[in-house]
């Protein structure tokens, strides 16, 4: 076989792995876009019945794990802003889950409390995720396992955007 051949064969073998990398069902980005918007469907069902959207019942989680942080805590554990977070706590105080008090010490910060009625939400909540992995048809290991690689991802690309 001559260089030239050779090097054709080469240059249409890169090209062929160019356009495998540029086809969409081969991007991590749309496999976790993909199913974040399938796992957002399936919690919908789950969820109305209890008058909450999933990023409603986002914050509800967090809330149930630490009563009383600061909006602004609160958002960073949930990787939202002020500007997406703000309305979902005024909706969830506008049903009586939560209600937001200025601190004491320093008024421009904003602390949010469960309320009774969001503590006792917690019980009517147990369900769902025996019903997503049910629905989803994934056995807990294989669900514990994929939560633990995604995390990995999510912090990996955070370090290197903060090294950026």
């Amino acid at each position: 076989m001559s260089t030239r051949s050779s090097s054709r064969n080469n240059t249409s073998s890169n090209a062929a792995s160019n356009d495998d990398m540029l086809r969409l069902d081969n991007q991590l980005c749309f496999a976790v876009y993909s199913a974040s918007l399938a796992m957002t469907r399936l919690y919908k069902p789950l969820l109305d019945p209890l008058g909450l959207t999933y990023p409603q019942y986002l914050v509800m989680l967090a809330l149930w794990e630490q009563d009383g942080p600061m909006v602004s805590e609160l958002g960073q554990r949930l990787s939202l802003d002020s500007g997406t977070l703000t309305p979902l706590l005024k909706r969830l105080e506008a049903t009586g889950y939560v209600s937001r008090v200025r601190d004491a010490q320093d008024e421009r910060r904003v602390r949010i409390h469960l309320s009774a009625a969001g503590r006792r939400l917690k019980a009517r909540a147990v369900g769902v995720p025996d019903c997503l992995l049910a629905a989803s048809q994934c056995p807990v290991p294989e669900a514990m396992a994929l939560t633990r690689q995604l995390q990995q991802l999510r912090d990996r690309i955070a370090s290197t955007q903060a090294a950026a």
